[in-house]
């Protein structure tokens, strides 16, 4: 398969010195999380936490409770107000907004200004993300992460592989389109194709986790190399996961494979 992803990729990937001090290895923010999805955000904290040295967190005001629940699941992350965000982002090395957010004018503003303002950053956009952001801040630093239905309602383009190329050199961003097989293009006109990956795939929150994953690679790591090695890893996990349970297995399985799979290829 022609501009096929390969393992190799994965070995390309930042590795942390033994000389590391907290923070060297990558710093995140994920702003996400509503009273009606309260797993997304988890999920895609939990990946993180994995891979980064800090993770923050910063939900809607009206989230106390569910920052609380997610502490009991999770420590290792730093709840954020939104008052806090504009700081906060001065620290990290991405932000990742859109897992189980909602799609409301509260939040369309908040995408929209941090934008606007940290023009610099490196941001991916999932989920609701892509549904209240202004096509016309995106740029090189911006990732974004659509299955074939956003894509189509976002550039108002059939979701192929040509369109793909066409709107990330038109957007000057780069874009993951997930599917069976998923393309990934940059304003540069690089294109990836990964075939890794299988139906067990298709349970609720494998999207949240990949969202996790590509924004904590990009960390510390160019945001093509890290949308192409993201979905490679995630997909590679899920079919190591197959060949031992078939198509029975969670998101949060998922989390717990990858670590091993980057180990395999990277080493200690």
């Amino acid at each position: 398969m022609i501009n096929k992803i390969e393992s190799s990729i994965i070995k390309a990937l930042f590795k942390p010195k033994t000389s590391s001090h907290k923070g060297d290895n990558g710093k995140l923010l994920i702003v996400g999380g509503s009273q009606k999805y309260h797993g997304a955000p988890l999920l895609a904290a939990k990946i993180a936490s994995k891979i980064v040295d800090l993770v923050y967190f910063s939900s809607t005001p009206e989230n106390n409770e569910f920052i609380k629940e997610m502490k009991s699941e999770l420590c290792e992350f730093i709840a954020v107000s939104r008052q806090e965000i504009n700081q906060i982002i001065k620290k990290v090395d991405v932000v990742l907004i859109g897992p189980g957010l909602g799609a409301n004018k509260d939040n369309q503003q908040l995408i929209n200004n941090l934008l606007k303002k940290h023009l610099n950053k490196k941001f991916v956009l999932d989920a609701d993300g892509l549904k209240i952001v202004d096509k016309q801040l995106l740029g090189q630093n911006v990732i974004l992460t659509p299955h074939k239905a956003e894509f189509t309602f976002f550039f108002n383009l059939s979701a192929t592989a040509e369109n793909v190329v066409k709107a990330a050199k038109k957007y000057g961003c780069t874009i993951v389109l997930k599917g069976k097989i998923d393309y990934i293009a940059d304003h540069k006109s690089q294109f990836k194709i990964n075939a890794t990956g299988n139906a067990g795939m298709t349970k609720g929150g494998t999207g949240d986790v990949l969202a996790g994953l590509i924004a904590a690679l990009a960390c510390k790591n160019d945001l093509f190399l890290s949308a192409c090695a993201g979905v490679f890893i995630n997909g590679l996990a899920g079919d190591m996961l197959k060949e031992r349970v078939s198509y029975y297995y969670s998101a949060s399985d998922l989390i717990l494979e990858i670590p091993k799979i980057i180990k395999q290829y990277i080493g200690d």
